[in-house]
């Protein structure tokens, strides 16, 4: 086994962190703060060819594979949850199913602008009544002629409302179960009957807009329909095997923000005539920050090299997002831990990193899910 990473990724890696510290970092409590999506770094990235990193160049993106990806993902995360949040939703979940399992005319029309970064994407599948049974879903998409009508609402859907695209899931044959729901390509600037009703206060990730949309008689045209009708489920658990890397990913470069915060610092801040990192409970508490990240960049790095290679990454993926996620919360907690009074101020980064930090364990599956799935695949 080769821990090294190749030069093109290590390239991409530093070219992204280099971007985050001079770009990002300066503005990241900022744009918590202000509740802004930063719409001006988000162009940046697309000027760096980084915005369609997993998409084939045929469609505009980079060509890269899963593990660079995860590395962008792991480096924005590392200065900016939100930043990071809408990037991996925008890149995972909103442009890799169209890559997988769009037509060549889909991939042309709705693939390329993501990839290329002329605008973000959205997936919405979370409803009001629905949580960690996903499959519990009362939006419909009704055929009328060449035409499908949508109706229902979404629930927590991130970028909906900067988007250009969103990745809607319905139900297209009632009462089919899995079997009967489908995927749509939504236009939220031109389709009528499609509106952000609510866009969320959050604990955290407030520089990322967390949405509630509803479907009114939204009418798209049948081509629209990705894949077969009834084929939504299964694409579902497809895309959420990639999906898990990517808050993998993510988690792991909030603990390593989190992590760094507190390394700094234990070696800057003087007590009793020296730094704090000499007395053993604070050194104790930066080794154990530093042993979860490289566990959870381990796990990560593995399920995506195995999702490279085309093998099955259920299992890992969710041991990987159920690691790296809870690390992440740990990490940033101990960190505020370090740094005393200081660490429950808005001055210092450690308290952003933990209330970030908590949506990991939620999203894309809750750590209680990622139990159950890899129980499944344990065959308990």
């Amino acid at each position: 086994m080769d821990f090294t990473l190749p030069d093109e990724h290590r390239m991409i890696r530093d070219t992204v962190r280099e971007f985050c510290e001079e770009e990002i970092r300066p503005i990241a409590q900022e744009i918590e703060d202000e509740h802004r999506f930063p719409e001006e770094i988000f162009d940046e990235l697309a000027d760096l060819d980084v915005m369609g990193v997993p998409i084939a160049e045929e469609y505009g993106g980079l060509g890269g594979d899963t593990l660079m990806y995860s590395l962008v993902a792991e480096e924005l995360g590392r200065i900016s949850g939100s930043i990071g949040l809408s990037y991996v939703a925008h890149s995972s979940l909103a442009s890799k199913p169209i890559e997988k399992f769009g037509t060549d005319e889909q991939k042309e029309e709705w693939l390329r602008p993501l990839a290329e970064g002329e605008y973000l994407g959205s997936w919405a599948l979370t409803e009001p009544g629905s949580g960690s049974d996903a499959s519990d879903m009362d939006t419909t998409a009704t055929k009328e002629g060449d035409e499908y009508v949508l109706n229902g609402t979404k629930q927590f859907i991130t970028n909906a409302s900067v988007a250009g695209s969103v990745l809607v899931k319905a139900v297209t044959e009632p009462g089919a179960g899995y079997d009967g729901i489908s995927t749509f390509v939504v236009d939220p600037r031109n389709d009528d009957g499609f509106e952000v009703t609510t866009e969320w206060d959050k604990m955290g990730l407030n520089a990322s807009p967390t949405c509630e949309i509803q479907f009114d008689d939204c009418r798209i045209p049948e081509d629209r329909l990705l894949g077969e009708e009834g084929d939504g489920w299964e694409q579902t658990k497809q895309t959420l095997d990639g999906g898990r890397i990517s808050i993998a990913a993510l988690s792991t470069g909030l603990a390593q923000g989190a992590y760094e915060c507190a390394r700094e610092y234990s070696t800057e801040r003087e007590q009793f005539g020296q730094a704090i990192s000499k007395f053993d409970a604070v050194r104790d508490k930066v080794v154990e920050m530093d042993r979860k990240v490289e566990r959870a960049r381990l796990l990560t790095h593995k399920a995506a090299s195995q999702y490279d290679v085309g093998e099955d990454v259920t299992r890992i993926s969710a041991l990987a997002k159920l690691d790296a996620s809870e690390a992440a919360r740990e990490v940033a907690e101990e960190s505020i831990q370090v740094h005393g009074g200081y660490g429950y101020t808005t001055d210092f980064d450690p308290q952003r990193y933990f209330r970030d930090a908590k949506l990991m364990e939620i999203g894309e599956g809750t750590s209680e899910i990622q139990h159950l799935v890899v129980g499944r695949e344990l065959g308990l």
